[in-house]
Formats: C-alpha cells, sequence, structure tokens
C-alpha cells in the first residue's frame, strides 16, 4: 500500500474508533466518571496500571480501588489513616498484589503532599529538545522508586531503561496529553506535547502495524514502540499517537 492510501486509511480509522461508543467497557471509563483534575489521574493512573488481561476483569478491580477511596481518590489519598488501608487487605489483579497497592498509595500521598498535580512526576525529567517521552518514563520509575520500597513492585512500572515497550504507561500519557475533541482522551496536561508522545505497544497494536508495514521490529519493546511512533509521525507529526485508535481498530476488524 503507498504512502497516501496508508494514510488515508489510517486518517479515516482514527476517525472511527477515536470515539466514546467506541471505548465503551474500556478502562478509560473509569476516570471520565469524576470531575476534579486530581481524581481523573488517580483513578487514571490505576486504571492504566492495571490494564492488562481481560477488560472486564481490569474494570472491576479499577472499581473495586475507586470504592474503598469512598468515591472521592484524591482526598483519600491525602487524608487517610493507616487503618483506612485494611478495606485492601487482600487484593488482588494477576501479579498485582495489595503490596503494590499499598506502594503506589504511599507514593501518591507523598507527590500530592507537595505537588497539585501528578503531571509533575512526569514532566520533571522531560529535557529541553526532547523528541519522546523516553525521559520522561526514566525519570518517572527513578521518583517512584525513591521512597522505601518493596523489591516486588519494581516490576509493575516499567522503563525504557529495561527496554520496555512500557505500553501501560505510555497509555496513560496518551490519556493525560492528547487534546481529544471526540472526548475520550482528557488533554488536561500542557507540559509534555502530543507529538512527545509515544503508541501504546499492545498486541492488538503491534499485529496491525506489522501487516501495514509501519512496524519491522517483531519484538514488542521500547526499540519496536520508537519505530512505530516514528512511522506514525510522517501522517501526523504533532499527534502520531491518535493512530493508536486506528491500528487497535483495524486489528479487532481483522480477528472477527
Amino acid at each position: 500500500m503507498n504512502k497516501s492510501r496508508l494514510k488515508a486509511l489510517l486518517d479515516a480509522k482514527a476517525e472511527q474508533y477515536n470515539r466514546r461508543d467506541f471505548v465503551q467497557n474500556d478502562p478509560i471509563l473509569i476516570p471520565h466518571g469524576f470531575s476534579k483534575k486530581q481524581d481523573i489521574e488517580i483513578a487514571a493512573f490505576f486504571a492504566a496500571m492495571l490494564a492488562w488481561g481481560q477488560r472486564v476483569t481490569i474494570m472491576a478491580n479499577t472499581i473495586r480501588i475507586m470504592e474503598g477511596m469512598d468515591g472521592a481518590p484524591y482526598d483519600f489519598i491525602l487524608n487517610h489513616a493507616d487503618n483506612d488501608l485494611k478495606r485492601f487487605r487482600g487484593f488482588v489483579h494477576r501479579t498485582f498484589n495489595e503490596t503494590d497497592l499499598l506502594y503506589f498509595i504511599h507514593f501518591l500521598k507523598m507527590h500530592y503532599q507537595k505537588e497539585e498535580s501528578l503531571e509533575s512526576a512526569f514532566s520533571r525529567s522531560l529535557r529541553r529538545g526532547d523528541a519522546d517521552c523516553g525521559n520522561t518514563l526514566i525519570g518517572f520509575h527513578h521518583y517512584f522508586f525513591s521512597e522505601e520500597h518493596p523489591e516486588r513492585t519494581r516490576k509493575h512500572v516499567s522503563t525504557p531503561e529495561r527496554g520496555s515497550a512500557c505500553k501501560r504507561l505510555n497509555m496513560f500519557l496518551r490519556w493525560m496529553v492528547r487534546k481529544d475533541h471526540n472526548g475520550v482522551d482528557f488533554g488536561i496536561w500542557n507540559s509534555i506535547k502530543p507529538s512527545q508522545l509515544i503508541c501504546p505497544l499492545d498486541v492488538h497494536v503491534q499485529r496491525a502495524a506489522l501487516e501495514l508495514g509501519l512496524l519491522q521490529r517483531t519484538q514488542a519493546d521500547w526499540k519496536a514502540a520508537l519505530e512505530l511512533t516514528a512511522n506514525l509521525k510522517h501522517f501526523d507529526a504533532e499527534d502520531p499517537v491518535r493512530y493508536d485508535f486506528a491500528l487497535f481498530g483495524i486489528s479487532l476488524e481483522k480477528s472477527r
């Protein structure tokens, strides 16, 4: 497929799938239930970090966390007492368990006691002239584990330093950064540009990208995520990650 036809296809599919009705039963709907910026950030962070496995389970466990925080995650993070954490006993989502959850809560409390938004946890490592958010993710990983933490929790926060595609963190950044006229992504952060985002590389996106010739590397790692995003920038240099919707949708069509 030549470049102009491929662009036309990607543009059409992005418009078709970048819609609220396409993301019904998707974890992104959970933060859409909030209006306060910090509540959105916290709900989105947990929804993204638990986003592996079946959607129904992801949503159920994210909702369980939100309910455990009395439906007011920002207030809970700042004001909970140790006794309030007992309600999370026995929490488990695949390999993410109560120990990991309690450290996540600890980190968020530490951060929000100092900063107004979770945005600064990422933007603090952004360097002038960065073409992508690689340094942002590396810096976040170091910051996230700057407190005393369980060693087992490190596997739940990915970093380009270990070669990970960082799918869940890239998805979270997409939600927070992209200015989306269709009301899917939130676009409530401004320090990171949409052009610096990296396409979340899940199995659906990878499959479609390989079939369309947008990706040559077969290993789903950071290098592959960079390769795919660089190729998508040929079609939209300012907002390449909007094609995440197109590739995901194309893959679903193929699997039906």
